[in-house]
Formats: structure tokens, C-alpha cells, sequence
């Protein structure tokens, strides 16, 4: 199948798809929300800021969530909140304050959940780092709301709260399992203590901005898949979501390489692609308006015409 097919596909179609493959836990790590608003909402600077950003993020935050379910993702991990974050102004730290807990008691949020069986943890270091904040009023709602859906079975919704550094979280596990039980757990059920179920490796995980892989512990092994958005988070629509499907299913899924089989007519084609990338580095990038924001350089110069097809093959590994 082709990308120009698969864009074409029904949805339920695309879905089809992704679950034979087996179910996919996906990391999409949702950035550049502030960016998006004031692009898109111009109007919103004349008007209650916070309150109307905070509305129209939450139902575009619902909208993403769907979108992948939709497409057949059964598992989504988001990080939503670092400690660093705890470092910012304080006009941040105030639309953080109102905002942490909106995934807890949002009517948009809550009627997706319900709408689509979705079963929600928050996986993090959240006790040690919200404890004596002023966001620690949220412990009591994530419990709440973790209670409310664990019966809920079709999808999983994980939140990450201050998951950027596991080891010790990890250490208690290990220390209290032990005192428990007479032995020291297995990875798995690590894994199940810290996200409140087990999670099975991540197989992709997309990211924005600048390429940077954080907030996944424990569930990170390296063979996934590795996706940055030039544009923030939340402009991801079903073509862009499609476009990294496609890549996951079909085109990174390859042998490894059987240079034996290529032609000198091949392996001059590779050198003459290599010589001509080789000062170019994937996630090289500028500053722009004063240092304020980051941007990719196009990096790939693509031959003037179409390698064969063992050449394109073992470029692709």
C-alpha cells in the first residue's frame, strides 16, 4: 500500500490497520499550545485571557485525544507537567494552577471519557513534587478521577506529571516490594507500580520543536519510533497523524540490510546521496526573533531522480 491509499482510507479502514499490527502505545507529548491559541485566536487578548484560553485548549486537547483512538491507537501516554515548569513567571505558574487539574473535573473531558470507555492513570513523581504547592489540591482529583474510570476498558489515557526522572520513584518500588514480599520485583512489575498497570514498550513517540525525548521512563527502550511536528502540537490533524502511521507500519519495518545484494550501479547511487548529505544533520536548527523561538533547517538533499529499489531500501535502514 501507498501513502496517497492509506491517506484515502476510511478511518475505521486506518484503524483496522493499526490494531493488526498490535496495540500501539503511542507518546505524543503535546507542546507549543500557547503559540497555537494566539495564532489562532487572535480575538482572545481583547477578552479574559485565561479563561478562554483554557476553554478552547481543553475541548482542542479532547479533539486530539480522539483523533488518535479514532486511528487506532488503544494506549496514549501525554506528559503534561514538569517541575521545571515550576521554574517559569508567574503569570505561567497562575494558568498552570487553573489548568493542571482540567483533565480531573472539565465537563469536555469528562464526557470523553465516558463517550469512549477510556480508562485514565497519572504516572509521575507527583506526592514528591506537589506536595506543599500550590498544586497539590490536585493529588485528591487525579485519585478521584483514576477511581472513577478504572472500570472503563476500550482505551488507555496516561498523564504524565512530573515523570522526567524515575530512578527514585523506582528505588521506593524496588524497597517497599521487597519488605513486601520476601524478593526484589521484576521489571514488569516496576513497570505496573509506577503507571498503575503495565504498559508495554512505547513504539512511537511525536513530539514538537526541538527533537528531545524526556517523560517516558521505564517504557523507553530505543527501538521506537521517533517523530518531531515543525508545527505545535495541537495544528495535528488526520493527514499529519496518517503521514507518522504510515512511516510506523510500513515504512520503517524492514530487514536488515543485504549489501551482498546490490548492483556497483546501486552502491554509486548511495555514495552519490551520502556525498551529498554529508555535512547535513538531522535536527539542526536556528534561532529566530531574538532567540526566542527555535526552527528546523531542511536538512535532506534528495536525488534528482529515483534511486532503484535495492537502493532505496538500504538507505532506509
Amino acid at each position: 500500500m501507498n501513502i496517497k491509499t492509506f491517506q484515502s482510507l476510511p478511518k475505521a479502514e486506518v484503524a483496522q490497520l493499526v490494531r493488526a499490527a498490535g496495540p500501539q502505545v503511542c507518546v505524543f507529548s503535546i507542546n507549543g499550545t500557547r503559540r497555537w491559541f494566539l495564532l489562532e485566536h487572535p480575538e482572545a487578548l481583547a477578552e479574559n485571557y485565561l479563561d478562554t484560553y483554557l476553554q478552547i485548549i481543553s475541548k482542542r486537547y479532547v479533539e486530539l485525544y480522539q483523533l488518535f483512538f479514532d486511528h487506532g491507537v488503544d494506549t496514549l501516554v501525554t506528559p503534561i507537567f514538569g517541575p521545571d515548569i515550576l521554574e517559569r513567571s508567574p503569570e505561567y505558574n497562575r494558568m498552570l494552577e487553573a489548568g493542571l487539574c482540567g483533565f480531573t473535573h472539565k465537563r469536555e473531558f469528562l464526557d470523553f471519557y465516558e463517550a469512549y470507555d477510556v480508562r485514565v492513570r497519572v504516572y509521575g513523581d507527583t506526592q514528591r513534587h506537589l506536595t506543599g504547592t500550590p498544586y497539590e489540591s490536585a493529588l485528591d482529583a487525579i485519585a478521584e478521577l483514576e477511581e472513577h474510570t478504572a472500570t472503563h476498558q476500550r482505551y488507555r489515557l496516561f498523564f504524565g506529571i512530573c515523570a522526567h526522572d524515575a530512578a527514585e520513584s523506582v528505588a521506593e518500588i524496588g524497597w517497599r516490594f521487597r519488605q513486601e514480599n520476601g524478593k526484589f520485583p521484576t521489571k514488569q512489575e516496576i513497570v505496573i507500580a509506577y503507571y498503575g498497570e503495565y504498559v508495554k514498550p512505547v513504539d512511537f513517540f511525536i513530539g514538537f520543536d526541538r527533537p528531545a525525548v524526556f517523560d517516558m521512563p521505564l517504557i523507553a527502550t530505543g527501538t521506537e519510533d521517533l517523530y518531531f511536528t515543525v508545527s505545535p502540537s495541537p495544528y495535528l490533524d488526520a493527514e499529519t497523524l496518517r503521514a507518522i502511521l504510515y512511516d510506523h507500519l510500513y515504512t520503517r519495518c524492514i530487514d536488515d540490510a543485504d549489501y551482498a545484494s546490490l548492483t556497483a550501479t546501486e552502491w554509486q547511487e548511495l555514495q552519490t546521496f551520502y556525498t551529498a548529505n554529508r555535512h547535513h544533520v538531522l535536527g539542526v536548527g536556528r534561532q529566530q526573533y531574538n532567540g526566542k523561538l527555535w526552527q528546523p533547517l531542511p536538512q535532506v538533499t534528495l536525488p534528482s531522480t529515483p534511486l532503484t529499489s535495492h537502493a532505496a531500501e538500504t538507505l532506509r535502514r
